[in-house]
């Protein structure tokens, strides 16, 4: 699994380290791996002109102690300083007996300097910045934007929030972050995580001095294949897990069969179906058991699905509110569903909002939302008691209990079409069913659907459909 820490603990252990080092050690070690990332991607060093883009923090420190290796290998290196009284002295030093020359910021042909450049390394600002960049920095930011170099963030891109993964202001777009020690929110997160570019990591040695429970967790195919259900001997429909799905309407029959359609490919026993598109789901899917007597009248399930394509009917959703056992709610019924309706329920409850909902839901404008991904599915979960599953091209999971949030980016941007959602409610409430917790069954849910959207794509167009049937390809993908 891979974690993410915020800033506070980060420094904590950094210090706690430092403690046990030599007096620089950790700034030489970072300097080492960011030097061996950039001479990576440059392929030969030697001859090559290397920018560094030197604020007053110890990123810029990193930036300098870098550089200087590099020029020992025979690049050019051209530090441009934003504060040359301010900037690291050792790092400094160190670039300059190496051979690399300085010029500051506003003074001299900085543009040239920078549109020549083979390649920029940003440290210009480090993991405790907040709010976009000064124009002086921002200038700089813009002008290695239009370079033909590669551009190499310093642990983190300058200008993005390292906790929240906000961009308020002007940032440094890189193509690859060199992170030290830990991952950082915002390398996870969009809107950050598109300034981040690739990232790479550096072990410093700050694992054992890490908290136990990090800021964020991301789960990769190993954490998955841990959690997927799976039937043994004696397994029956019932032990499997049967999920109820209540959704559709005269005017949106597709988002009932689309939701069966996810619940089928998600590791329940059966799947149950009540609402007005019970027709079109039975000719689609024989094997759905349908009911035309609403939810109280359906049959045993062990987990409820509401709202896809529900249109007003506030009856179902809030009969299905209600329901003793673990409930999602998707789509129309986030809009119907009674607030404190969902607030007074005591079993599990997964809430997947997409951007607009959820600022509905909070009362805000959706681009709060979509600036502010982090603190508004915490917000959600807090509020309403329940687990939220914010969907996105990072879609976060957060449990309404705090503790850290999940995070996902197996989606591709061919996801983003009409119905997609209608199946990952169903494949996440079929998971629910099978006795995933609503952490679990939003985080793995959204690991499959996304990884089905990749690869049922496969760099073109998709239909929701196509998704639903790439979920068994992606489960066999995570299991083998």
């Amino acid at each position: 699994m891979r974690t993410a820490y915020s800033v506070e603990s980060v420094r904590a252990a950094e210090q706690r380290l430092m403690a046990r080092v030599p007096e620089g050690a950790l700034m030489q070690r970072a300097a080492a791996g960011l030097a061996v990332a950039c001479a990576q991607l440059l392929g030969r060093v030697y001859g090559s002109r290397v920018v560094l883009l030197v604020g007053s923090g110890d990123n810029g420190g990193d930036a300098l102690y870098a550089g200087a290796r590099l020029a020992r290998r025979g690049a050019g290196v051209v530090a441009v300083l934003l504060a040359p009284e301010r900037a690291h002295a050792g790092g400094l030093a160190a670039l300059l007996r190496a051979g690399g020359r300085t010029v500051v910021a506003g003074a001299g042909d900085v543009e040239g300097v920078l549109l020549r450049a083979d390649l920029v390394l940003d440290g210009i600002v480090g993991i405790g910045g907040r709010g976009g960049l000064r124009p002086d920095a921002a200038r700089l930011a813009g002008l290695a934007s239009d370079s033909r170099g590669i551009v190499v963030a310093v642990d983190l891109p300058s200008g993005v929030d390292a906790d929240s993964g906000e961009v308020r202001g002007a940032a440094v777009r890189a193509d690859v972050t060199v992170t030290f020690g830990a991952h950082k929110p915002g390398l996870l997160i969009d809107p950050a995580r598109e300034y981040a570019g690739a990232v790479r990591f550096v072990d410093i040695g700050l694992g054992a001095e890490l908290p136990d429970e990090p800021a964020l967790e991301a789960l990769q195919h190993v954490d998955v294949a841990r959690l997927l259900p799976v039937p043994g001997a004696e397994s029956d429909k019932y032990r499997r897990g049967v999920v109820g799905i209540a959704a559709g309407s005269g005017r949106y029959p597709g988002a009932a069969v689309l939701a069966v359609a996810g619940a089928l490919r998600g590791g329940a026993g059966a799947v149950r179906y009540v609402g007005p598109a019970a027709d079109a789901v039975i000719a689609r899917f024989p094997e759905a058991l349908v009911s035309d007597g609403g939810p109280r009248k359906a049959g045993r399930v062990q987990a409820w699905v509401v709202g896809p394509g529900a249109g007003d009917d506030a009856g179902t959703v809030a009969e299905v509110v209600t329901a003793d056992v673990p409930v999602l709610i998707d789509a129309d019924g986030l809009r119907l569903a009674d607030p404190d309706a969902v607030r007074a329920r005591t079993a599990p409850t997964l809430m997947t909002p997409h951007a607009g909902e959820a600022a509905a839901l909070l009362g805000v404008p959706r681009g709060e939302v979509e600036g502010a991904r982090l603190e508004s599915v915490r917000e959600l979960a807090g509020r309403y008691g329940a687990t939220v599953l914010l969907k996105g091209s990072t879609t976060l999971v957060a449990d309404s209990g705090g503790g850290a949030v999940r995070v996902n980016s197996t989606g591709t941007g061919w996801l983003a079409t009409a119905g997609s959602g209608d199946v990952l409610s169903g494949l996440a409430g079929s998971l629910l069913a099978a006795g995933l917790s609503a952490f679990d069954a939003g985080s793995v849910g959204a690991y499959l659907h996304g990884l089905a959207g990749r690869l049922a794509a496969d760099g073109a167009p998709v239909g929701a459909h196509d998704v639903a049937e790439a979920v068994r390809v992606a489960w066999r993908d995570v299991r083998n």
